[in-house]
């Protein structure tokens, strides 16, 4: 499960804000602690019609540190070629590359092709990638 941190972002799917990005701030964006469980705060936005959202009704959309964190141990390298970014690990003593195929066009997107697949190895999530420019919704660093 998402704990929420100063700096992540988010998207809120099914609200007609699918290509909105949202960032927690202390400023407008904040995390509160109500008893029925977190929720996300808007303050002070009145350019919609949202004061607050529950976290299971958002979309964590991990930054590169967050997803390198991620891999832990098993990551050994990202490298940028002509063609865009692979990440390796090793996992149980072998050296993987992802993406296998093409390069991604980004370091995130090549980070989390390599967490998804070491995901689906520990059988928490399927193989297959999302489409290009889907959220990944990893657990954050420090879940349980």
């Amino acid at each position: 499960m998402w704990k929420p941190r100063l700096g992540d972002r988010f998207a809120i799917p099914d609200r007609d804000l699918d290509e909105e990005v949202f960032v927690l701030s202390n400023m407008t964006v904040q995390v509160h602690d109500r008893p029925e469980g977190q929720i996300i705060g808007f303050n002070g936005t009145t350019e919609w019609a949202l004061d607050d959202v529950e976290i299971d009704e958002t979309v964590w959309l991990p930054r590169e540190d967050q997803l390198r964190e991620l891999l832990g141990g098993t990551f050994r390298e990202l490298r940028r070629d002509p063609a865009g970014y692979r990440v390796r690990v090793e996992l149980l003593g072998d050296t993987l590359t992802f993406p296998a195929t093409a390069a991604a066009p980004s370091a995130e997107e090549a980070y989390a092709t390599a967490l998804l697949h070491l995901l689906a190895a520990a059988g928490a999530t399927p193989a297959t990638p999302p489409p290009r420019g889907a959220a990944i919704t990893a657990p954050p660093p420090g879940s349980p």
